[in-house]
């Protein structure tokens, strides 16, 4: 077991090499659960039902991801085209509004809300696009959009809301997953990748994992049963298929699953195993000790490759380029995000 400081380290690098939206939602969840696990939504996420007043500047997730919201637009952050990414913000964007003085950040979320229900393309099924110009599904989405809806329904008292997070997890799961269990990354007209990428994934499985938990510890708990039952089953169909797949002589999920000539790699390994630590404690009867024995395992294998004095850890997917073969060395944002979101999993886990 790696130290906490050593974990810190990782974190440290993430925050510095995060330059695009998702990241910057991604590692604010990481500081989120490692540093204030008592504030995420595993833990006590709505004390009396609804969400915390905080101090902002006590709360280093909340510190780190304010900069980055914009309060002057429909989306909270520059998506480069991407719908669903800036969505990754918006938990953060309503704990600082209702934490401060500050409610131009509360409005910015309702805004970023309304755009993406209202204005940003579907697919023929209903799912919300993960881009802005055209219907296009990716994987992706899941770890951006359905836990901010669900935390928003909660938020404004919507269960309706709350509920359509969980359908939209659905709607995707209906285009994307495949026979083997694990869900296709992107399906659309002018980007496609029908192929089985580890990352993407470990977005949808995570992702949720989230949902799920934002049911669980909401007033909403009795009345989102079937909603509940649903994602824990698309979680499992997507984590017992990646353990299938987990051949690859590094120990190390490949970055894509059932391609052979891939190498092994953190980003996918870390928040797959990351998600399994946290439905064991969410559904312990569907996710046992073969789910956890495999988990520690990965968690083990990654650990080996965390760089002490830098903190990076490698080998990891190239993060704006899925289909580059040459390993990613110097920090991938969202892989060393993950291995952070890994360890206080495993932490929540084990108490």
């Amino acid at each position: 077991m790696v130290s906490a400081s050593l974990i810190n380290t990782v974190l440290a690098k993430a925050i510095e090499v995060a330059t695009h939206s998702w990241e910057y939602g991604t590692v604010a969840e990481a500081l989120l659960e490692w540093k204030n696990p008592n504030l995420s939504i595993w833990n006590n996420p709505f004390p009396d039902g609804e969400i915390p007043k905080l101090d902002v500047d006590q709360v280093d997730a909340l510190s780190y991801i304010k900069p980055h919201i914009r309060t002057d637009n429909v989306t909270l952050v520059d998506g480069d085209g991407a719908a669903g990414d800036p969505a990754s913000l918006g938990i953060y964007a309503l704990l600082i509004g209702k934490s401060s003085s500050t409610k131009p950040y509360y409005d910015a979320a309702v805004r970023q809300e309304e755009h993406l229900v209202k204005d940003v393309p579907r697919w023929s099924n209903g799912a919300i696009s993960h881009r802005e110009a055209y219907p296009e599904l990716w994987d992706d989405f899941l770890y951006m959009v359905p836990p901010f809806l669900a935390y928003y329904g909660v938020a404004s008292k919507n269960e309706t809301l709350l509920k359509e997070a969980a359908r939209q997890c659905e709607l995707y799961r209906d285009i994307m997953v495949t026979e083997k269990g694990p869900w296709l990354h992107i399906v659309g007209d002018h980007v496609s990748d029908t192929e089985l990428w580890s990352t993407g994934n470990g977005w949808a499985a995570a992702g949720m994992s989230r949902v799920l938990a934002t049911m669980l510890k909401s007033k909403y708990a009795n009345s989102t049963k079937k909603e509940q039952d649903s994602l824990a089953s698309m979680i499992k169909t997507i984590v017992d298929g990646a353990i299938a797949l987990d051949t690859d002589s590094s120990g190390l999920l490949r970055n894509y699953l059932d391609d052979e000539t891939w190498f092994g790699e953190i980003s996918g390994t870390s928040i797959l195993a990351a998600t399994v630590f946290r439905m064991a404690v969410l559904r312990p009867t569907e996710f046992g000790k073969k789910h956890t024995n495999w988990a520690q395992k990965k968690m083990e294998v990654v650990d080996k490759l965390i760089q002490k004095k830098s903190g990076i850890v490698s080998p990891a997917v190239n993060p704006l380029n899925w289909w580059d073969k040459s390993p990613y060395t110097v920090g991938s944002p969202e892989g060393q995000s993950f291995v952070v979101l890994l360890h206080a999993a495993f932490r929540d886990w084990k108490h």
